[in-house]
């Protein structure tokens, strides 16, 4: 028999999407229950890449400290783009978290489910979802014993989503060329051919015996090994991998002294493409892995679903508490599908430059690209599309700093010295005014707290209102001055808020 039972939103899949998402609607009071399939977290390195924009967002939340603790240790050097030996610099891009961070996903998934529990989150493992029936008022979840009802469904259940395929919903796009094997593995012997100290991307990739291989040092005698060879394209993707198979791939690509000592872990994944055409299906939403897959070129997967859960999250409370404007659920999938889109589009330019074995006119093109890479305009452009740093929503607004991120800039209000990232703890949107430009009689709706301040810094307006996950919605340069007019402005702007 099933147990019957009610929440205001179900979350498929306990991965960083998901428990990003559990932590969001958790902190603004939404009843959340997170299903999850597995028994338990897998102790995998796979995803494991921060990229600034994702720990800045980390950061709004007081998540990135507890994270960085559990980091791993590597040079400070930039991205890349297609293991391409150039640098990226995020500089330019004013940010305090200009290179990636190495972060095991299990590590990570471990804090977040901490974080979204404390705030009120369910998490129930061994719980696989069978059963999706939506309807126009909510959704009807079946997982093993439960039957449960909600307002809302979000799949962030992966690339080989369930609950897209109970809903029978097509995932267009590009079916997978190459094959390869993620392990992390330990060493007993190595050559001086394999890595000691993880740097940039194109220093841990070599070429040899018809294998291309990717191995990064983790501390001690473990390492994580990302491998392929042209003959392995017909495999299933369930094959196991073995012992064997990964120690001739050492052996071939970093010699005969190099020798497995034991596989912690292990798995296959593709190269496959595929986007869904709409992130919301009714009463069902979609985001991270389940929405959308490409090559895994660059560090973009694990930082794409994050972003994911920090637009959808927000939004997706301010509707179940009936507090959001028209058509604020729909602008989830209208700012971030074209994100993802942007995303598939340049793994698949990645795809082509990071062939283990370019042809001739590839080789030549890949010569052109790192040139263009040192050109300081070239690289701010590619590291701030790598790094998420240049992402701009198309929100309506005269101003230039509408739709753009918000800066992590000193402040100093009445309570003393503090950063900007530090006002967001709570998940609310904030109205910062540097200049006296608020006036005193302005009544701010929910969720949305009014900050004075100064800054030795130029934040390019008088006064902004930021949304919970960090972006300009509204900006003036004006002044108290302006009177009624800035105050029915402002209000006006405000009213979108929830």
């Amino acid at each position: 028999m099933l147990t019957e039972s009610t929440t205001e939103v179900v979350i498929a899949g306990a991965g960083p999407t998901g428990l990003t998402l559990a932590y969001e609607l958790a902190l603004a009071g939404v009843e959340t229950l997170v299903l999850e399939k597995l028994p338990q977290r897998i102790e995998q390195v796979k995803g494991g890449g921060i990229q600034p924009r994702t720990a800045e967002l980390l950061e709004l939340r007081g998540l990135l400290e507890p994270l960085l603790r559990r980091a791993v240790s590597r040079d400070a050097v930039g991205g890349h783009f297609a293991a391409l030996p150039v640098p990226l610099d995020c500089s330019p891009w004013g940010t305090r978290h200009p290179f990636p961070l190495a972060i095991p996903q299990w590590e990570i998934e471990a804090v977040l489910e901490e974080r979204a529990v404390a705030a009120g989150a369910r998490v129930l493992r061994e719980t696989a979802v069978s059963g999706v029936e939506p309807d126009r008022d909510g959704v009807v979840v079946t997982a093993g014993g439960l039957r449960v009802r909600a307002g809302y469904l979000v799949a962030c259940d992966g690339g080989h989503s369930t609950v897209r395929k109970l809903l029978g919903l097509p995932f267009p796009g590009r079916p997978g060329t190459h094959q390869a094997v993620l392990a992390d593995i330990r060493l007993s012997a190595i050559s001086p051919l394999v890595p000691r100290q993880m740097g940039h991307m194109s220093t841990l990739t070599r070429h040899a015996g018809g294998y291309w291989s990717m191995l990064v040092p983790l501390g001690g005698d473990r390492y994580r090994i990302t491998f392929g060879h042209a003959d392995q394209t017909d495999l299933d993707r369930d094959t196991p991998v073995t012992h064997e198979e990964i120690a001739i791939a050492l052996r071939a690509v970093y010699g005969e002294e190099t020798t497995l000592g034991a596989v912690d872990n292990s798995s296959r994944f593709g190269d496959a493409t595929r986007q869904l055409e709409h992130y919301r299906a009714g009463r069902v939403l979609f985001a991270g892995d389940a929405a959308h897959i490409h090559p895994p070129l660059g560090g973009q997967g694990l930082n794409l679903g994050i972003q994911d859960a920090f637009n959808l999250g927000w939004k997706l409370a301010a509707t179940v508490q009936g507090r959001a404007p028209s058509g604020l659920l729909d602008s989830y999938h209208t700012e971030r599908h074209p994100v993802a889109a942007q995303v598939l589009h340049h793994t698949s330019a990645q795809r082509v430059l990071a062939d283990p074995n370019p042809s001739e006119d590839v080789a030549a093109l890949r010569e052109i690209v790192i040139d263009l890479l040192r050109l300081p305009d070239a690289n701010r452009h590619i590291a701030g599309l790598m790094s998420g740093l240049s992402l701009r929503y198309p929100l309506s607004g005269d101003h230039p700093l509408t739709g753009q991120r918000a800066p992590d800039a000193d402040l100093v209000t009445e309570a003393g010295a503090t950063r900007l990232s530090a006002l967001f703890g709570s998940g609310h949107a904030v109205l910062l005014d540097l200049a006296g430009t608020v006036p005193a009689d302005l009544r701010l709706p929910p969720r949305v707290d009014l900050v004075r301040a100064t800054s030795p810094a130029d934040l390019g307006a008088a006064a902004l209102l930021i949304r919970p996950d960090g972006y300009v919605s509204w900006a003036t340069d004006g002044s108290a001055d302006h009177g009624d007019t800035l105050l029915a402005t402002i209000a006006g702007d405000l009213a979108t808020m929830p």
